[in-house]
């Protein structure tokens, strides 16, 4: 279906999950835009036998007032002219699109990193720019045809945290101006597509023996772990050791601890907040000072 111009978007049906969507959401409420449902995904437990809790974008919508479902067929009958959606979650069945026309605001300079962990993917990969598409919601996965899209650099030491908001804050402002302007002819998408597998638990494990640029880049996307006397050891923040300053310490095995500097393949770096296992983050000269380090004592 194609997209009305804006004179007739008055009603706007809202799709998103997680806390990355809910300032677009807040924005078109500012914007003026009549939001007759929000769709999100289902309530969902955050820890064994805990309550059930509402997602972000739920959460939000019920705050302003909002009509909230978890069924996206209710999205057919409440009159919208037009379907937003941020990071949903799901793919919007061809039989949904052909009855509402819809936009997905994605954060990633497509079609590199259409999928789930966009964000994090450019940080693992190394990529010194990334940003957001406005795009035509279809059948495939972030495949639709592009209506906008806004690059930013990725600063050197930026975690995923830092970089996602920016990212929001950059896909806000595009989506409420090009629905005031009009969004136009979308275009293909055009190079080689790169696909954001989501973040495993694995592609946190810090591998001693990779490049300390490589670890940092994971630390950088959160959550990056690894053992230390048998239990695993949060790293969440570090920095890299300057060349001539490794090259003073000796050769290490990757994973040896000497003061707050860690010995990789290549390079070293230094912890600045670690995590040990049952412990609240703290500054790495705390921990240091209370784990009394023995010659034996490694990162595996």
């Amino acid at each position: 279906m194609s997209i009305p111009p804006p004179a007739e978007i008055e009603r706007i049906a809202y799709l998103g999950t997680p806390a990355a969507a809910v300032p677009p959401l807040r924005a078109l409420r500012e914007a003026g835009y009549e939001i007759p449902l929000v769709v999100s995904r289902p309530d969902t437990r955050r820890g064994r036998g805990a309550d059930l809790e509402p997602s972000p974008v739920k959460a939000a919508a019920l705050d302003l007032g909002l009509e909230v479902s978890d069924d996206l067929e209710d999205v057919a009958g409440v009159g919208a002219a037009l379907g937003v959606v941020v990071a949903y979650g799901e793919i919007i069945p061809s039989a949904l699109l052909e009855q509402l026309p819809m936009v997905n605001l994605h954060f990633s300079l497509l079609p590199r990193w259409r999928g789930a962990a966009p964000v994090e993917r450019a940080i693992l990969a190394g990529d010194e720019a990334t940003g957001v598409s406005l795009m035509v919601v279809d059948e495939g996965l972030d495949t639709g045809a592009l209506y906008r899209r806004a690059e930013i650099s990725i600063a050197p030491d930026e975690d995923s945290g830092a970089l996602r908001a920016r990212l929001v804050a950059l896909g806000t402002e595009v989506l409420i101006e090009a629905l005031a302007e009009g969004l136009g002819e979308p275009e293909p998408q055009a190079g080689e597509p790169v696909y954001a597998q989501k973040i495993t638990t694995e592609d946190r494990r810090i591998d001693w023996t990779q490049p300390a640029v490589q670890i940092r880049r994971q630390v950088r996307v959160g959550g990056a772990w690894t053992t230390f006397r048998g239990q695993q050891f949060k790293i969440w923040r570090t920095a890299v050791r300057s060349a001539h300053v490794a090259q003073e310490l000796r050769a290490d095995l990757p994973g040896s601890i000497s003061g707050l500097s860690v010995a990789t393949g290549e390079g070293r770096i230094d912890l600045l907040e670690v995590q040990a296992q049952g412990r609240t983050r703290q500054a790495a000269f705390a921990w240091h000072n209370g784990a009394r380090l023995r010659p034996e004592d490694r990162f595996v």
